[in-house]
């Protein structure tokens, strides 16, 4: 267990249709080896009581996370985790906030740069998937049509099949349950400037690849750290996409050695 002085608050954001539901294994094991950990649910995920016809930027979907980072003390320089599309959460979040944030870790997630437009990364990966690849995804058109604002759903077989193919049966049930549309904000995102070298760029960063990712492929992940390298980079080879769900064990060890590297 952590020593008192050395227990780091770790934040956890959920990625595209989840909550911080999705956390609910690596919390307790992150807390049992002495550490604070916040997970928290994007607007119109998890129980927020927003739907996403609520939403039109993607500063709005990232309140939660950037109303928390306001209350954070300096001093407290959190551990930042991004799962998924909740890399440019996290990215939005640096920028905003780089002095609270010791090291970020985009967890099998989108990472942009800092040359190109926000919507950059997240743009060639959809490039990437064909209509077939999406199965029983359902999309939605939303609010004005000048906004040009798209919702996404995961349907149960690309949940079993894409998202969680090595997860318990159990956990896909869950997921089932519980995951809740999400737009990606892609014109809001495309008229944006690119994230700051000063804030967004002068945090560290850890990239962890998941090796079984059918979501965002192996080859995908590897372009993205060529794209922008990071300070570091892991690897867990035995987790899907969902690597919180199917790996937890390894996944908090990969984090407790991030700690050791970077707060030591």
């Amino acid at each position: 267990m952590a020593d008192a002085e050395q227990q780091v608050h770790i934040v956890l954001v959920h990625g595209l249709c989840h909550g911080a539901w999705c956390w609910y294994k690596l919390q307790p094991l992150l807390e049992a080896a002495g550490h604070r950990v916040t997970v928290l649910d994007l607007a119109a995920s998890g129980i927020d009581r927003r739907n996403v016809e609520d939403l039109r930027t993607f500063i709005d979907y990232s309140q939660p996370l950037l109303d928390l980072m306001a209350s954070i003390p300096p001093e407290e320089k959190v551990l930042l985790v991004g799962h998924s599309l909740g890399g440019m959460n996290l990215a939005f979040a640096m920028d905003m906030y780089p002095e609270k944030i010791k090291v970020a870790v985009f967890l099998t997630a989108l990472m942009p740069d800092t040359t190109n437009k926000p919507s950059y990364v997240p743009e060639q990966v959809l490039a990437g998937i064909t209509p077939e690849e999406w199965l029983d995804t359902e999309f939605k058109s939303f609010g004005p049509p000048e906004d040009n604002l798209t919702s996404l759903l995961f349907g149960p077989n690309y949940i079993a099949t894409i998202l969680y193919p090595l997860s318990p049966a159990e956990d896909v049930a869950l997921a089932n349950t519980l995951v809740r549309p999400t737009s990606l904000f892609l014109q809001d995102l495309s008229n944006r400037n690119p994230f700051s070298k000063e804030g967004y760029g002068s945090v560290k960063r850890v990239f962890i690849q998941c090796l079984q990712d059918k979501a965002i492929p192996i080859e995908f992940q590897r372009w993205e750290i060529q794209n922008f390298a990071p300070d570091q980079v892991k690897e867990i080879d035995t987790s899907d996409h969902m690597v919180m769900i199917s790996s937890p064990q390894d996944l908090s060890q990969s984090l407790l050695e991030i700690i050791a590297d970077y707060y030591a």
